[in-house]
């Protein structure tokens, strides 16, 4: 009745086994690291930039705790965080520009551990910390790319209209349309202010050209601006989740600035290079009829510029865009047909519309796909366009590594920043509520645990320790599916584990109180055992999972540190309910499912007063049955007394007429003896 199958004990052991193994990694701590990765793939890390920057660290006097390189970055262990912050600014200033350094922190935990995977959870900003960016916004560039775009939606709609002019130049923050009459210029002016209305138009008159000039007004500026940072911090924050940082803050700051905060980050510099990076693609023509030689001696034509390919090879490009990355849904890396890196994009309608028009009209010319990163820009392919392109598909390949090809994709699908951004301060942030908050999430963890073990353990005695060790495992395999998760840990999180502790007990102590029901009403020990662990599994079901959908509701609607609180809620749920019903039980198996059982050491079991109010009724009842019934037995023998005196009396009568018969015959025969003489 009480006993598991060798499978169920193998589950409760595995279950033992891999929830310390994933928590062992939170015992042992961080070092305070520097991390160096390269900014571009002309700069590579590997051991001479290891021997390298050990050179400089010892010139320096700045002791390490060790050095590696490991998956195409060095990172170097300190003691302390003074001197990690002395050696970033050292090795800032010794690699250039071509590195990325970065503060970081690094788990302290044995390589075996690392090997098999297990890694501490991520902790917030509010327990550990994690990196702190400033970032202003270029509106500059901002204006700029503005300028641009409306530079090329200008042409498509005098040519759409069909109005002549002699060229359209962008000078201070103002477009300059050339018309050869009058009449061209207001006809164009017309047209121009009832499809942008942002724009304001002043007509010049200069060596007797028709001039008109585009400026954006100031209202549409300031909206621009307002746009502007609005949108990069919803980019910001899907690069950010692309990274996989859990509870990221990414908030406004003034006028123009974005602060990022990332708890528990663990690459640093990536995450440093990704918000950093403004990748922009654009897509224009090779100019191939203009002299390339003249070109790289510094005589650039007008309306072109001298761009290097990937590779080393200079290239001549229009400067008219015709297609940005504002018009791409989605992008992936993978590979091409010669098994290449490379990276697929896909197009949205008005993007594929104009794909397919641009190659259409350029069949046998060259189209330069360009990658804009703070405002470098960079010719990643120059193919030759063989035939009409549809259907919104494009890829990209040329020279990339597999890794470029990944990073590319994920800022064109976390989407394009609307204005180029600058890191203009970045810095560690230690706990926001100090060390003492910390500890004190800690010991109330502790102490309720404390608190409960031992009253459980006193009111439950033996099922009570069991009960104990259940409620352990509930905490051992929740931080291990923390850990597993990589979930990130707040203050919050840490209170959701407290209440976890409360909440975990309540199925043991259901389970415990049925037993004594059933002990109560008379059942066998094992027969108790077997019906309070079935009986309580439906109650124990219901209430978790009512609790489960709140948690589920908080962490879909909730943000921020109310999503930490429901995910260390959740997962407590689903780990209570197996340790009570499964472990506790296995436990209960393995100790007495195989002995005979005079009573169930489950503590005192209290019966209440009504119930010993019916006991004593009973117990009345019965004593007066049992009075009755000596009663009868009384009278019966009494009767039996009185009738075994009437059997004897008649015995006694029968006797005596038995006796009185025998001397009749007596006398017969003496008188018969008396008469035979006389006969003789």
């Amino acid at each position: 009745m009480n006993r598991y199958a060798l499978w169920q004990y193998l589950i409760i052991a595995v279950s033992l086994l891999l929830g310390l193994l994933y928590t062992l990694p939170n015992f042992y701590g961080e070092s305070p690291a520097v991390q160096i990765s390269p900014l571009r793939t002309s700069a590579s890390t590997d051991t001479a930039l290891l021997q390298r920057v050990e050179d400089a660290l010892k010139q320096a006097n700045l002791g390490t705790d060790g050095m590696l390189l490991e998956e195409g970055s060095i990172k170097v262990r300190f003691a302390d965080t003074e001197t990690q912050i002395k050696a970033k600014d050292l090795l800032e200033s010794t690699l250039g520009n071509d590195y990325i350094t970065a503060l970081n922190l690094l788990p302290n935990s044995p390589q075996w551990l690392t090997d098999l995977g297990a890694l501490p959870m991520y902790l917030g900003l509010d327990l550990r910390g994690g990196v702190h960016f400033m970032l202003a916004v270029d509106m500059e560039g901002a204006h700029e790319k503005s300028l641009d775009r409306y530079s090329a939606d200008i042409r498509g709609k005098l040519r759409e209209q069909k109005i002549s002019y002699t060229g359209l130049e962008k000078q201070a923050k103002k477009l300059t349309l050339k018309f050869r009459d009058a009449e061209s210029r207001t006809k164009a002016e017309a047209e121009l202010k009832s499809n942008y209305p942002d724009l304001g138009f002043k007509e010049e008159n200069v060596d007797s050209r028709y001039h008109l000039v585009a400026t954006i007004k100031s209202e549409a500026l300031a909206r621009m601006q307002e746009s502007a940072v609005l949108q990069n911090i919803t980019t910001l924050r899907n690069r950010v989740n692309e990274l996989g940082v859990a509870e990221p803050i990414i908030q406004k700051a003034g006028s123009d600035r974005v602060i990022v905060q990332l708890p528990g980050v663990q690459d640093t510099a990536k995450a440093k290079d990704i918000l950093g990076r403004t990748a922009t693609l654009e897509v224009r023509m090779v100019d191939d009829e203009h002299d390339l030689d003249a070109a790289l001696q510094g005589k650039v034509p007008a309306g072109t510029e001298l761009y290097e390919e990937r590779g080393g090879s200079p290239v001549l490009v229009k400067k008219q865009v015709l297609l940005t990355g504002e018009h791409i849904t989605d992008a992936q890396s993978g590979f091409d047909k010669d098994n290449q890196p490379a990276v697929h994009l896909n197009l949205d309608n008005g993007g594929s519309r104009i794909f397919k028009q641009l190659t259409r009209d350029n069949v046998g010319k060259r189209m330069a796909i360009l990658l804009i990163e703070k405002n470098k820009a960079e010719v990643i392919t120059a193919p030759v366009i063989r035939e009409e392109i549809g259907g919104g598909r494009v890829q990209i390949s040329g020279r990339m590594t597999s890794r470029e090809a990944r990073d590319v994709a994920l800022l064109l699908r976390a989407g394009a920043l609307a204005a180029p951004m600058d890191i203009i301060e970045e810095r560690t942030v230690g706990p926001s509520l100090g060390a003492e908050n910390i500890a004190r999430g800690y010991n109330s963890t502790l102490y309720g645990f404390l608190g409960v073990a031992i009253f459980i353990a006193i009111y439950y005695t033996a099922f009570g320790m069991i009960s104990v060790v259940a409620l352990a495992m509930n905490l051992l395999l929740l931080v291990g599916l923390l850990s597993i998760m990589q979930a990130t840990l707040t203050l919050p999180g840490m209170a959701a584990l407290a209440l976890t502790v409360g909440m975990a007990i309540d199925a043991n102590v259901l389970i415990n109180e049925r037993i004594r029901d059933e002990l109560r009403a008379g059942a066998s020990p094992q027969l108790a055992i077997h019906a309070g662990f079935e009986r309580a599994f439906g109650t124990i079901v219901d209430s978790n999972i009512t609790t489960l959908i709140a948690g589920i509701a908080l962490f879909a609607f909730g943000s921020g540190p109310v999503k930490g609180f429901a995910v260390v809620l959740c997962l407590g749920i689903m780990t209570s309910v197996f340790t009570a019903t499964f472990v506790s039980r296995g436990m209960v198996n393995l100790i007495y499912g195989n002995r005979r059982l005079d009573h169930v050491p489950i503590g005192k079991i209290w019966i209440p007063e009504q119930n010993k109010t019916n006991q004593r009724t009973a117990l009345a009842r019965s004593k007066a049955s049992e009075e009755s019934i000596d009663i009868q037995n009384r009278v019966t023998k009494q009767l039996e007394a009185k009738t075994e005196v009437i059997q004897r009396a008649d015995l006694d009568v029968q006797a005596e007429s038995s006796e009185r018969k025998p001397g009749k015959a007596k006398n017969k025969r003496k008188s018969s003896d008396t008469k035979q003489p006389k006969a003789d």
